[in-house]
């Protein structure tokens, strides 16, 4: 058997390690949500938003679907409602500052807040074995912007419980620290005690601008799908830092914060290109919402075990 069909060995042993997983149910000591537990999720009108909210209403919980585009929305939102699940939905365009506070204030209003936060929504315009970085600014201002000022306008709105607040952001192994060749900036992002928005802005910024001198090649950044790499890059790094900032907070008050890969799934981001279900995808989130015995923060991880970042 050589390596190829060794790795594929592995990864199906692996997928069916987690869908036994994901039949387990919760015993009752271990559920600490019920069905007034407000979990938002955007970007959840199809693939692996779609599934999460999906999972989570599965689960009992209230969950909240967040849409760009009004219609798709309530499409997704109607096909939960019709599964019996407890499911809402509110239009939210994550990069426009209006649309966040109408949201947030829509939420507030109906719900008194929210306990979990999955940052979900999210763009990539490389597909197949392409590497274009032409539409840089939108990844970036997409994925590591909108998913940041996302973050950074619900923490306010989390609401005190035992159990705490989760946020878990989608990212991706893409965006791992040894992705990037500049040992100087990989160095200052992998210091968790000196890393700061400001350090994180300038990165993303630095490689905005090298795209637009057309000097970005030379720039040691990832060299696979190089502006949604960074994009993620960003968001792991946002991660740990506001892990570092939450981790202060009293009990009744804590808030959880961690990222996760998907890996290569099956969706319209991929291209349909991917070799994962959106099923699949959807449980690792879902499991780091609801653990009630391990409070962890600032991690990384996929198929529901830890990673390096």
């Amino acid at each position: 058997m050589d390596k190829k069909e060794k790795a594929k060995e592995k990864r199906e042993k692996r997928r069916q390690e987690i869908s036994l997983l994901r039949t387990i149910p919760y015993s009752d000591h271990q559920r600490w949500w019920t069905s007034d537990t407000i979990a938002v999720v955007t970007g959840a009108n199809r693939g692996i938003g779609f599934e999460i909210a999906h999972q989570l209403g599965m689960h009992g919980l209230t969950v909240v679907v967040t849409s760009r585009e009004t219609g798709v929305g309530e499409e997704a939102v109607k096909v939960m409602q019709e599964g019996g699940l407890n499911v809402a939905f509110h239009q939210l365009d994550i990069v426009d500052p209006s649309s966040l506070k109408s949201f947030s204030e829509w939420l507030k209003e109906t719900y008194g807040g929210l306990d979990i936060l999955i940052n979900n929504a999210g763009v990539n315009f490389n597909v197949g074995t392409s590497n274009s970085v032409e539409n840089a600014e939108t990844v970036i201002k997409t994925n590591y912007y909108g998913t940041k000022n996302m973050t950074k306008t619900m923490i306010p709105l989390m609401r005190s419980t035992a159990a705490g607040g989760h946020i878990v952001s989608v990212t991706s192994r893409l965006g791992r620290l040894s992705k990037l060749q500049n040992d100087e900036l990989r160095k200052k992002l992998e210091d968790v005690d000196k890393l700061s928005e400001e350090l994180i802005d300038q990165t993303v910024e630095s490689f905005l601008k090298q795209v637009k001198e057309g000097t970005w090649e030379s720039g040691g950044w990832p060299q696979t799908f190089t502006d949604y790499s960074v994009s993620k890059l960003a968001v792991n790094a946002f991660t740990r830092l506001m892990a570092r900032e939450l981790s202060d907070r009293p009990d009744g008050q804590k808030i959880y914060i961690n990222c996760y890969c998907p890996g290569w799934v099956k969706t319209a981001l991929t291209g349909w290109a991917g070799s994962i279900s959106p099923e699949e995808a959807a449980d690792t989130p879902v499991w780091l919402s609801l653990i009630p015995d391990k409070f962890v923060t600032g991690k990384f991880f996929a198929e529901r075990r830890e990673i390096n970042f």
